[in-house]
């Protein structure tokens, strides 16, 4: 058969003819509605001519490349038999199975009989493909005769390669350090050879390559063809773009595994993450707008997402009852709506040196228990949060004296934030730290926990301990089926869609640096949507950076995603209190539309000025910020054009000011802002364009686009909002 499967706009189609191993014959553009001939003809037209010093038939890029089919590039699957055999490379196609239009698995037999593989392809109704492979060791054991190759397979990797394009020659991944997470980088594909990014973290890792993207040259945010992939996997990967001698290109990805990670045994089975892919001729908002609509079919987070304060930056270790409730007075008259007690509340937490495992109530800082606290959270409207970090252990721990056959080790011996792994793979400690987290559950009403992990694992364990952690948060789910999870690992160092499955927040980064938090939470929103992404309103001076930044432009940055607050608000004076309460009060107005909207990037002419905004799904209405990141290039910078709207629809445009105004230079403000509003259709919003104020660096404006057309009440309700912060 010949597979057509077709959403939004793209297309795949996989020749599935004989008894070969299938072939991806295209992924891209819709082609259209196709018949079998059309379609069998177009399969018979890629079939390649055989080249010199090659192999003596048309090689074609299958779904499952090794070298038995005279495939030289990195091979989809590799391994050997625990009696020294090379494993599986040579495959029939078995079985084609269809359970829906955009549905298709292939059962893969090796000849012996020994090994099959089922690759499963789906294309989500929003043109995202997903793909995975399982493996069946089929051998049996007969103990009455000798078997010389052994019936344990080993295997070394099993991947998911997707065929490109020869034009995609342009490769954008990332990498990044601690507090300055998808830092992007980018290469060419032109020549011949593989860009390789693995990652042997344990957890993705801050310099997680977390998409691999290809596409044609000098492609933009809002220009050009790019094709993506993510590995949905939480522990070690691989992600490479390979232009092979062969006359193929591709994209890869799969689970990086550890020397004998994986032995299966007769009758086991092996199921890969997911990959995650999708295309698009709209650059790389066209790749959010597939991603963001599909995460947010299938993600449990429930909307509208709260406004959180954690303490962390507020006080650090040094948690007293009578400064917290201060701290969460100040919270309550912002109007923030969770309370998180971050790191130092559980028994002898007095530094990040001790105690992790232990998760019971400090009895000296807490002497009736977390319920005061708690109490006094809820009389003020709002729900508790908490910081755990259930997968760690200090070494100077009662948990770590009484179990240390618990500990990873020998090779993670190596203290790291001063403290050691749970081998969670060990009943005992898996036991262990899910009856801790249930007695907490239970006997506090905790709504909300904040997930942490602050090292890598270094010990080749990845796949059990990440299997492990999924298993325990998934049980906990069970349990406590209302709980919010949000996923922390040192700020943004597992940030993936393994993890999203089972969290309902990331927190994107430990820097509340608006600077480097507005590139963080750009190119990390190429693949998750904003309200899953928590962004906190910081001090003046970060706390990671040491520099120093106005209150305007730090509440324009947190205002976008999941806003929090992160700062000790009993030090705040009260006109900055005032501009903090007007910032969430317009943040609660428009989260509707912050938290659902279609993530925008404008691809100004002057590489100091970013734009970004969220167009409502009906195009009525949208928020845009202009954000200065260093000086403007031109004395006047060219008008600012609004992608993403509505053609024909007239708009209003207005400045929004978050309590407090941006710093422009000379005060220098075009006429229209001066006006307060301008009404024009989207066709000139986008394709002329607005002057904007001339702003400081370090500096954003934000603006409020509506159909001039809105019923009154609707406008209102938002004018109010915004009348109330200028005044």
């Amino acid at each position: 058969m010949i597979a057509h499967l077709r959403a939004a706009g793209t297309s795949l189609v996989l020749d599935a003819r004989g008894t070969g191993v299938p072939v991806i014959v295209h992924w891209g553009r819709d082609l259209g509605d196709l018949d079998h001939g059309d379609l069998a003809a177009l399969a018979d037209s890629a079939v390649p001519a055989v080249p010199p010093s090659s192999i003596d038939a048309p090689l074609r890029l299958s779904v499952l490349p090794t070298q038995a089919q005279g495939w030289v590039g990195r091979p989809s699957v590799a391994g050997f038999w625990s009696g020294g055999e090379p494993g599986p490379a040579d495959f029939h196609l078995a079985e084609v199975r269809s359970t829906g239009p955009r549905d298709v698995s292939l059962v893969l037999v090796e000849p012996t009989g020994r090994v099959s593989i089922t690759t499963e392809l789906t294309l989500s109704t929003q043109g995202v493909l997903r793909a995975r492979h399982t493996l069946d060791n089929l051998t049996s054991v007969d103990l009455t005769t000798e078997d010389p190759y052994g019936t344990v397979l080993v295997l070394a990797s099993v991947d998911v390669l997707l065929p490109i394009p020869a034009r995609a020659q342009d490769i954008l991944d990332f990498s990044g350090l601690w507090s300055a997470e998808r830092r992007p980088q980018r290469t060419s594909l032109a020549a011949q050879g593989a860009w390789t990014r693995e990652t042997r973290h344990g957890r993705p890792g801050h310099d997680d390559p977390y998409l691999m993207i290809a596409g044609t040259p000098g492609f933009t945010f809002r220009t050009g063809e790019v094709w993506a992939l993510h590995l949905a996997w939480s522990g070690d990967k691989r992600l490479w773009a390979e232009h092979q001698a062969q006359g193929y290109s591709l994209l890869g990805a799969g689970e990086l595994l550890a020397p004998g990670e994986i032995r299966l045994g007769p009758g086991q089975r092996h199921t890969t993450p997911w990959v995650v892919a999708a295309w698009s001729d709209e650059g790389l908002d066209g790749l959010s707008a597939r991603f963001h609509p599909w995460i947010r079919s299938w993600s449990r987070t429930a909307r509208p997402r709260p406004v959180v304060l954690n303490t962390w930056e507020a006080v650090y270790f040094d948690q007293d009852e009578t400064t917290l409730r201060r701290l969460v007075d100040a919270a309550a008259a912002v109007g923030v709506e969770r309370f998180v007690l971050d790191d130092g509340w559980f028994t002898g937490r007095s530094d990040d040196r001790r105690a992790l495992g232990d998760w019971e109530v400090d009895a000296d800082t807490w002497p009736d228990g977390l319920h005061p606290l708690m109490a006094h959270v809820h009389e003020r409207g709002m729900d508790f949060g908490l910081w755990v970090e259930p997968e760690m252990v200090s070494p100077d721990s009662q948990l770590a004296r009484e179990h240390p056959e618990w500990i990873l080790g020998p090779r993670s011996a190596l203290t790291w934030r001063h403290q050691r792994v749970l081998d969670l793979s060990v009943a005992g400690a898996f036991d262990h730290v899910l009856s801790s987290l249930t007695s907490l559950l239970t006997q506090y009403p905790i709504a909300f926990l904040k997930w942490d992990h602050n090292r890598d694992l270094l010990d080749g364990s990845a796949h059990r301990q990440t299997a492990a952690v999924y298993r325990l948060i998934d049980a906990l789910r069970r349990a406590f089926p209302n709980l919010e999870i949000e996923s922390c690992a040192s700020g943004g160092a597992r940030i993936d869609l393994g993890m999203l499955e089972r969290v309902d927040r990331f927190w994107t980064s430990d820097t509340n640096d608006p600077l480097e938090r507005h590139r963080i939470h750009q190119w990390t929103g190429i693949l998750v949507p904003p309200e899953l992404l928590g962004v906190h309103l910081g001090a003046a001076t970060s706390h990671t950076t040491g520099r120093t930044f106005d209150l305007s432009f730090r509440l324009a940055t947190a205002f976008f995603a999941n806003a929090g607050i992160e700062w000790d608000l009993t030090r705040a004076t009260d006109e900055e209190l005032r501009a903090v309460r007007r910032w969430v009060s317009a943040h609660k107005d428009l989260r509707g539309l912050l938290h659902s909207g279609t993530t925008v990037n404008s691809d100004t002419s002057d590489p100091a000025l970013v734009l970004h905004g969220v167009v409502a799904p009906d195009r009525r209405s949208a928020v845009f910020a202009l954000t200065a990141l260093g000086p403007a290039q031109r004395a006047i910078p060219a008008p600012v054009r609004f992608p993403g709207l509505g053609p024909s629809t007239r708009y209003t445009v207005r400045p929004l000011v978050l309590g407090v105004p941006p710093r422009t230079i000379q005060d220098a403000e075009p006429g229209w802002i001066r006006r307060g509003e301008v009404t024009l259709d989207g066709r000139a919003l986008a394709d002329v364009g607005l002057p904007m104020p001339l702003l400081a660096p370090g500096q954003a404006g934000v603006f409020l686009i509506e159909t001039a057309s809105l019923p009154d009440h609707h406008s209102s309700s938002v004018h109010l909002g915004v009348d109330a912060q200028i005044a």
